[in-house]
């Protein structure tokens, strides 16, 4: 009997592990934006603007190296594929002819379907070559008859006001197109008609006479004012699908500072794009996999397109950010292999585990990752500075420069986060209190059980902890302020929006 496929999930993990363990024939579409050779800062935690986890052995032999590192993902991503499936491989032109080399040779030659061309930037300018400002997207069916949506492009304003020239009495806009078509037919079309014959010009009606009467009846034949002139179809440009669409992509623009739904993540793609990939090649309830999830555009596009959907990303950080993402998109995924233990949260890297901390407290994190004064993120409403220390035995010259920090931006109160304190730490921060200022220390083990619910190692529901469970400072405020429970929603919604 086969494996049932689990759909709704994100999987933290390592993408060639958890790819051998999907049933082989149950998807159909994958996409993934795997790291691209020419960019080493493809996995870099949320936000942060310093490489956290090294590639450096991946890219050490060259382009080959980065080759055989994606094959056997390749290999299993065939696997999984229905015959009526897609792949969509979205790469730069450095390793794009690498690429495709080693997918026809897992996929068979002539399944790439279409090389795409999209512009993802702006013109710019680049010293003694041509501006580079397009990715390649490699689009392989995993069959003969892959599923397939054509869409259309709305014609540019030239060709409409070029070709679309006459306006009808109702205002609609239409062109002459020919009724008849090169060759002799001795069939109905090529019969005379209203006195033109097209067997005498070589040429034979694309309809029959009796649906030639049924067009004029309906004014969509147009007379010429010369008595021997051949009547031409109107064509109204209402009733025209547009464009058919190319390969090469420019009308989808790259996301922009200011963009809504930028959340700040390195490589993030447009959701128009995804768009257009999952209605090019997927159907409501089909199933859609990212394996290589980033920030989760993939899986939240898939959701409000009415697909199922898995996705797969090794950060931990990235995870939280698409759980966030798909709760704004009214979807409750299922977390796999988060972190959920003290084990776990040891075994992070530094940042993926400074920003854990931050993101289960509901604080806010520092804009700035290195030179930050000590000072890694905010406290949930009171906004007062949080420092973060993956280690245990955190002592004494630890508070007293963190004291320093939070004198020096002008707060009362600030928390340090560790794994375990020295007595002279805490003694350190005992004495803060008699200085005016209100130095908390909290345990990692504290912070892990507030986040903790039954089942929620594998299952996050849609609300994050709330701050009554941490052990912070109670808030003092006045009865109109909003309760915890709707700050807690809307910084959710700021965080995602």
């Amino acid at each position: 009997m086969a494996k049932p496929l689990d759909t709704g999930v994100l999987y933290r993990d390592d993408n060639l592990s958890r790819l051998t363990t999907i049933p082989s024939e149950s998807v159909d579409l994958v996409y993934l934006d795997p790291p691209f050779f020419s960019n080493r800062l493809y996995e870099v935690v949320w936000g942060d603007e310093a490489e956290v986890r090294s590639f450096e052995d991946r890219w050490e032999g060259g382009m080959e190296v980065y080759v055989e590192w994606m094959r056997p993902r390749i290999v299993e991503l065939q696997r999984v594929l229905k015959a009526s499936g897609s792949l969509y491989l979205h790469c730069d032109p450095h390793a794009s002819h690498y690429l495709k080399i080693m997918l026809d040779h897992v996929f068979g030659e002539g399944r790439l379907i279409n090389e795409i061309v999209w512009k993802r930037t702006g013109a710019h300018s680049s010293a003694r070559k041509y501006g580079p400002v397009h990715d390649l997207i490699l689009y392989y069916g995993n069959g003969d008859t892959p599923t397939w949506n054509p869409q259309f492009l709305p014609y540019s304003r030239e060709y409409v006001e070029t070709k679309y020239r006459h306006v009808g009495s109702d205002g609609r806009r239409y062109q002459l197109d020919n009724l008849t078509g090169a060759g002799i037919r001795n069939g109905k079309s090529g019969e005379p008609w209203r006195g033109r014959d097209p067997t005498a010009r070589g040429f034979h009606w694309k309809f029959g006479v009796d649906r030639l009467e049924e067009l004029d009846a309906k004014g969509r034949i147009y007379w010429p004012r010369k008595t021997n002139g051949m009547p031409r179809y109107k064509r109204y440009l209402d009733e025209v699908r547009g464009i058919a669409l190319q390969d090469v992509w420019v009308d989808i623009p790259p996301l922009n500072s200011q963009a809504k739904e930028r959340l700040g993540y390195p490589t993030q793609k447009p959701e128009a794009l995804l768009e257009r990939i999952l209605t090019a090649s997927s159907n409501k309830g089909d199933v859609v996999l990212d394996p290589f999830c980033g920030c989760g555009t993939t899986v939240a596009v898939a959701e409000r397109m009415e697909r199922r959907w898995i996705g797969i990303d090794i950060s931990a950080t990235a995870i939280e950010v698409m759980r966030r993402r798909l709760l704004k998109e009214g979807a409750t995924p299922i977390i796999e292999n988060a972190p959920s233990t003290i084990r776990d949260l040891k075994d992070l890297k530094p940042f993926e585990f400074q920003n854990w901390i931050i993101n289960a407290i509901n604080g806010v994190h520092s804009a700035r990752k290195v030179h930050d004064m000590g000072i890694d993120g905010y406290s949930f409403f009171t906004r007062d500075p949080v420092q973060v220390k993956q280690s245990e035995h955190v002592g004494r010259n630890v508070v007293d420069n963190f004291e320093t920090a939070v004198r020096r931006v002008g707060r009362n109160a600030g928390f340090v986060i560790a794994f375990s304190f020295t007595r002279g730490a805490k003694e350190e921060a005992a004495r803060t209190r008699s200085a005016g200022l209100d130095i908390r220390l909290i345990t990692v083990a504290e912070v892990l059980l507030s986040v903790k619910r039954p089942g929620s190692a594998k299952k996050l529901g849609p609300q994050p902890a709330t701050v009554a469970e941490l052990p912070l400072p109670p808030i003092r405020k006045p009865k109109d302020l909003p309760s915890a429970k709707e700050l807690i929603e809307s910084d959710l919604d700021a965080a995602t929006a």
